[in-house]
């Protein structure tokens, strides 16, 4: 099958290998597969990867390469199904916007993906954030972590109120050593013990503070709700020593939650959440930073203005492969909807936070 605006991806794998990956969607081992692009094969290990996602119909996968490939920049690529957003264009809109404010965040392409002959439908390949994606944004190689479950709040306690089971509940170690994941323990203690009078004088010394609040404001503008507590990556600068944030998984966004169901344009505050942030927020200099950077995001990128282009690029690049999908074709009409829809949760979520500017006082 022949396609011009996106690339098409073939996946072969073995039937005994196929089914073992079937036999435990829970298991992170890859399995052997090829990889054809361009008539090129590639031999990769092949996993799924998620977690609710990974119960539903259209699986998302992790792309292990074992070494590095200069035509994907790296070792490792992610192929997110998307399954849950009709526009599924969500995730990729949410990295182009945080780009756009200046915040780091991984690149992203649509795809079609083809397994074993069978068609898949339409991808969202992401960049891993690992020691390539740090030497490509001239960082310096630096411990890094996922924050895959909702533990990952910068808090003593879980979000229901619980002692954590550890401070490292919720975080998986992409790179780094024992002594890293102590360090980490130490800066949420640090976090949560420091009194109110040290507390901005003391953080600074720990955290990329302009980092963090470009990246706060792209989780409020983009309102993911569960962003403030996992869905995100963290490294600490091995130059600098101070912490810095990397948003991951945003499709649950722009007026939709993870189950793509509306959510509505109020539902996460200026201030967003987690223990972190309203420690941050506390802090006087902090809270005008942050007050002053959401003030011009929102008079020059979170505007319909600046964002319909990319809507409308995206959009149309899918169009025409929404009709092969097996997932999505009979929400074709859902789906040409969307641009729309995501357009108004823009203007409403815009003119709200900017009526709440002044919380920020």
């Amino acid at each position: 099958m022949e396609h011009t605006a996106i690339p098409t991806y073939g996946i072969t794998i073995e039937p005994k290998d196929l089914k073992v990956l079937i036999a435990d969607v829970w298991k992170d081992d890859p399995v052997p597969a090829k990889l054809i692009v361009d008539n090129i094969p590639h031999e990769i290990g092949i996993s799924y990867r998620g977690d609710h996602t990974r119960n539903f119909q259209k699986k998302s996968y992790s792309i292990d390469f074992r070494s590095y490939k200069e035509e994907f920049a790296g070792r490792e690529i992610h192929l997110n199904a998307e399954y849950r957003d009709p526009s599924l264009i969500r995730n990729k809109l949410s990295f182009d916007f945080f780009q756009s404010i200046g915040s780091t965040a991984p690149n992203s392409k649509h795809v079609f993906l083809e397994l074993n002959g069978e068609i898949k439908g339409i991808y969202l390949e992401l960049e891993s954030v690992d020691e390539f994606f740090l030497q490509r944004r001239e960082l310096p190689s630096s411990p890094i972590f996922y924050a895959t479950i909702y533990h990952a709040n910068f808090s003593l306690l879980t979000p229901k109120g619980n002692p954590k089971p550890s401070l490292m509940s919720g975080y998986f170690q992409k790179m780094g050593t024992d002594k890293d994941k102590q360090d980490l323990e130490k800066f949420i203690v640090k976090i949560n013990t420091t009194n109110r009078e040290q507390f901005g004088e003391a953080i600074i010394k720990d955290l990329d503070i302009e980092n963090y609040l470009l990246w706060l404001c792209g989780a409020v503008c983009t309102q993911n709700y569960d962003g403030f507590i996992h869905n995100y990556s963290i490294i600490r600068n091995e130059e600098s020593k101070l912490y810095q944030v990397i948003p991951w998984d945003y499709d649950a966004t722009w007026g939709r939650n993870w189950n793509g169901k509306i959510m509505e344009y109020y539902a996460v505050p200026i201030e967003g959440y987690n223990t972190l942030t309203a420690r941050l927020l506390d802090v006087t200099e902090i809270r005008q930073q942050y007050r002053r950077i959401m003030e011009e995001i929102l008079e020059t990128k979170f505007t319909v203005k600046a964002i319909e282009p990319m809507v409308a690029n995206l959009h149309t690049q899918l169009k025409s492969y929404i009709s092969l999908d097996p997932f999505k074709k009979k929400s074709i009409a859902l789906f040409n909807s969307e641009p729309e829809f995501i357009l108004r949760f823009i203007e409403k979520r815009n003119s709200y936070l900017r009526k709440h500017l002044k919380d920020l006082s």
